[in-house]
Parts: structure tokens; sequence; C-alpha cells
């Protein structure tokens, strides 16, 4: 069982928005009490941290995505969520959501669960 599942990838035009989602599966772990994150990783390039909302709903984010990115969760629907606006090419990546009880580690990429991913492309 995949403990999350991401979702709203696609193909979009510079300056477009998009929103992923990240949804944890039954049972996989309780959602509410854990840290949820986004990481990307572009092509040849490494992962690196996107944003990060912990339990309580306190966020951070890399210095890049300030302003552009927004993170939120909805505990009822164990579903978080990255709202990206005024997307440009260097955005493309695949991105992925995980999930740890400890913010540290998550915020490092050390993170206990993790989904598969979603291609995001900004092209004209």
């Amino acid at each position: 069982q995949v403990p999350l599942v991401e979702s709203g990838g696609g193909l979009v035009q510079p300056g477009e928005s998009l929103r992923l989602s990240c949804t944890a599966s039954a049972g996989a772990f309780y959602f509410d009490g854990f840290n949820m994150g986004w990481f990307r990783q572009g092509s040849g390039k490494e992962r690196e941290f996107v944003a990060l909302i912990q339990s309580g709903g306190s966020t951070r984010y890399a210095d890049s995505m300030k302003g552009r990115f927004a993170i939120s969760r909805d505990n009822a629907k164990k579903t978080h969520y990255l709202q990206m606006n005024s997307l440009s090419p260097e955005d493309t990546a695949i991105y992925y959501c995980a999930a740890d009880w400890d913010t540290f580690k998550l915020q490092r990429g050390d993170a206990q669960y993790w989904g598969p991913g979603t291609q995001v492309t900004v092209s004209s």
C-alpha cells in the first residue's frame, strides 16, 4: 500500500497556476499528527525542499518559493495541497509529497513516508 499519493500535476504554460494534492492512504499513519511537506526534483538536479506544514498548521517555505507557493492541509480529507502560482519553466520537476512526525527530518528530506511523485511541466 502506497502511504501517500500525489495528484494534480500536468503541463501548464508560463505564468499559469497549478494545485497539487497529496492524500494519505487510509490507515497508513495518523495524518493529523504528522507534518506534511513537498519536495521537487528537476531533470539532472538534486531533490530540493519546497514547503512544509506542521501538524499545528505552521508553514515553512524554501526562499525561492515564498510568495508564489502556498501549502495547506485538510485533516478531514487526509490531504494536503500545494498551490503554485506564476509558474516558470524552472519549476518543471517531479513533485513529491512526504510526511514525518519530526519537522527537522521532514525538511531535510529524511521523511518516513513518501509519495511516488507527480510530474509538473511548465512550457509554452
